[in-house]
């Protein structure tokens, strides 16, 4: 399961942790992703999408329809 944002594209950053010695080890900073559905009017139908807390922000300030459709303009996002 790839930790990729379905709306914003958001993906998981590599950084350091780094010790009181100063010593540095690789990590990951990984999106705050949420699985959730969605009804969508339009299309009468429910769909799942893995969203992150911005992007669920977004969706409840913008609507489901508005975000998907800058979604799919923006490639992020393919709708059938």
């Amino acid at each position: 399961m790839a930790k990729v944002c379905d709306i914003t594209g958001k993906r998981p950053q590599v950084g350091n942790n780094v010790s009181h010695a100063n010593n540095k080890t690789k990590r990951r900073f990984y999106p705050n992703l949420h699985k959730k559905t969605f009804y969508v009017p339009e299309e009468d139908a429910w769909i799942t999408l893995k969203v992150s807390s911005k992007a669920l922000k977004t969706i409840n300030k913008k609507g489901i329809s508005a975000v998907l459709k800058e979604a799919q303009k923006s490639g992020m996002i393919v709708i059938k």
